[in-house]
């Protein structure tokens, strides 16, 4: 048997459920007190040193391997009846170490809006500093500002040290950046200042960093920017390959123990003197507690699970991000990485590569952004549209209030006043350098094949949706997937204002300077984006989007009142010493993507541990 083995037997001060990205960041932060251990499990393996995880362009190449979890939702009615993918990091770093490394910022008003919940303490002024705490921000020599787009920038660098390193990724002489920049300029959409510095940034294009070392031109992630230089701390270790089967608890009052776990062909148990932490994501922390006994009483029965604690929002409130695109064909000088589809050129990209870390592997292809509202809706006109809209879609009100129905209340206050608010953004647009490869073409429900030639992918992220789903055990089996149902765009809201962004995508395109970079006159692909109307942009939207892979909000950080399955201490209501710390407690997704708040919050959380238990 080896060391950690026989570690394993023993307890431990901390036992943390999930070796991910908040995990990680937790492991490191807790062993900072060489007094505490901290015993870390994840199901997956350690592929830190891994290329496809290294090279940045590689992304796509871990999917449906076994560095994903690979689960799919239910079928979808508000999505032609499509079953869809949803990707979660298998492995040291988690989905941080596998996903398409956009690193992007919250908005102030965003983060504020999660104390308006009833999270003290969770508004901008006692959760922003968090963000900064975790990455340091790329340095940008004066003479490449303006062909990043960031010189009109009147706050530049918001001198952030954290261990994640980003970076504006691949080429800085790319014209796409400034090009994107000037023609939301035009329209009166940049921003003025880098976002990260200002978050009071609400709306308009930037250019967007990514989780790459600026300077080895390689993925940064928890598993590599804080795992690996604590990883010989003799007072925290990591096990990989064990698959936690439930938590332990014993009773009066309800205390969580420690948990039971499988590794290899043994099955043993690790005791927490303090607590339990569980870390594993917004599909999986549901599934894990209610595998304990910790959940809503009736779906614990239905697998004749014993009840522990009836919580009946485990798994409720499930948020995700769609996002929609359409591709158009790019001038033949246009950098992108559709060299993929050519293997001559992918060679030398390869070859450069391995021995210089420079040229196209060196990005996922993404690197302009914006911020938007439906500009449509800035009009006396659209206001008033827009204000019926809302009022038709207002959550009815029950016989007998209950809990689902004041969140749903809540969120919806909130998400109207975002709707409404020209500051603030219901959409996030991005571009990217290569043929759309994932999302079907309407027409046959399957991605297109890939196409000779330069393209650039443009795409609309629903920012704030009022859809909600659920994720729920699907038997007593841990080795079984969860029942997944987002119900995506099953909130009327949803789709309208959606298919408003997907449409002005058409505009966007046809936009000086940007549209200089684009064959005309523009052709556009697949043919179904071929649209003028608003109820084809819904068409569209239903048979072409897929999820961005950010569940969240399945344990929401609520009142109890309000649905919450955790406190502002992330904590989790009525039992001892069992604290949950990952997207699944994210009340209200942020704009863009998730995991610059999964690393913050998770930065947040180990000072919270920190400070109850008098840790250096």
């Amino acid at each position: 048997m080896s060391y950690s083995q026989m570690m394993a037997n023993e307890s431990y001060d901390f036992v943390i459920v999930g070796g991910g990205t908040a995990g990680l960041v937790l492991a490191t932060r807790l062993s900072e007190d060489l007094k505490k251990s901290i015993l870390v499990l994840e199901a997956g393996s350690n592929h830190i040193e891994d290329p496809r995880v290294k090279t940045p362009a590689l992304f796509g190449s871990m999917l449906n391997t076994d560095l994903h979890w690979g689960f799919q939702t239910k079928t979808q009615t508000g999505m032609n009846l499509r079953k869809m993918n949803l990707n979660q990091g298998r492995m040291l770093g988690g989905s941080g170490a596998v996903n398409a490394e956009l690193y992007l910022p919250p908005t102030k008003k965003l983060i504020d809006s999660w104390a308006l919940l009833g999270n003290d303490g969770w508004d901008w002024d006692g959760f922003g500093q968090y963000y900064a705490k975790v990455h340091t921000s790329p340095q940008v020599p004066e003479a490449l500002e303006r062909s990043l787009g960031i010189d009109g920038w009147t706050i530049k660098n918001d001198n952030s040290k954290g261990p994640l390193k980003l970076s504006f990724p691949g080429n800085p002489q790319h014209p796409i950046r400034k090009a994107w920049a000037e023609t939301f300029e035009s329209k009166g959409y940049l921003m003025e200042n880098n976002p990260w510095a200002d978050p009071s940034m609400g709306v308009g294009a930037f250019s967007n960093t990514a989780n790459i070392d600026p300077a080895l031109k390689e993925r940064s992630h928890s598993g590599n920017a804080y795992y690996s230089s604590t990883k010989y701390r003799k007072n925290l270790h990591v096990i990989t390959d064990a698959l936690v089967e439930k938590v332990l608890f014993q009773e009066h009052p309800t205390t969580a123990t420690g948990v039971r776990y499988r590794h290899g062909a043994e099955i043993k148990t690790a005791t927490a003197r303090k607590e339990v932490i569980l870390a594993v994501g917004a599909l999986q922390t549901p599934k894990l507690l209610e595998l304990s006994g910790v959940g809503n009483a009736a779906i614990l029965g239905q697998h004749d699970i014993e009840v522990v604690k009836h919580i009946e929002s485990v798994g409720e409130n499930l948020q995700d991000h769609l996002l929609c695109g359409m591709v158009f064909e790019a001038n033949d000088d246009l950098e992108t990485l559709d060299i993929f589809f050519e293997p001559k050129e992918l060679g030398k990209a390869m070859n450069e590569y391995a021995t210089s870390h420079t040229g196209p592997l060196t990005t996922c292809g993404i690197h302009t952004c914006a911020y938007m509202p439906v500009t449509k809706h800035q009009s006396e006109a659209g206001q008033k549209s827009l204000k019926e809209l809302l009022s038709r879609n207002y959550p009815p009100p029950g016989n007998s209030p209950s809990k689902s129905q004041a969140r749903d209340m809540a969120y919806y206050d909130i998400t109207s006043k975002t709707l409404q608010d020209p500051k603030a953004p219901s959409a996030t647009y991005i571009t990217s350098l290569v043929q759309g490869g994932f999302a079907p073409d309407p027409l046959t429900g399957k991605p297109p094949p890939p196409m000779p030639g330069r393209y650039v992918d443009l795409i609309a992220i629903l920012a704030q949706p009022l859809s909600r789903g659920s994720v729920h055990i699907a038997s007593k089996d841990i080795s079984e997937d969860p029942v997944i149902d987002p119900k995506y765009l099953t909130n009327p809201v949803d789709l309208e204002i959606f298919a408003e962004h997907v449409l002005s995508l058409h505009t966007l395109a046809a936009s000086k300077p940007f549209t200089n970079f684009l064959k005309q006159p523009l052709k556009i692909s697949p043919s179904s984006a071929n649209f003028t109307e608003l109820d084809a942009a819904k068409e569209y939207i239903k048979g072409r989007s897929i999820s961005m892979w950010h569940p969240a909000g399945t344990c929401a950080m609520l009142p109890e009142n309000k649905g919450g399955v955790v406190d502002t201490k992330l904590k989790v209501y009525g039992i001892e010493n069992l604290r949950v710390v990952d997207a699944s407690i994210v009340p209200l997704l942020p704009p863009g993507n998730l995991q610059s708040t999964v690393y913050a919050l998770a930065e947040k959380a180990a000072d919270l541990i920190k400070t109850e238990h008098g840790m250096k």
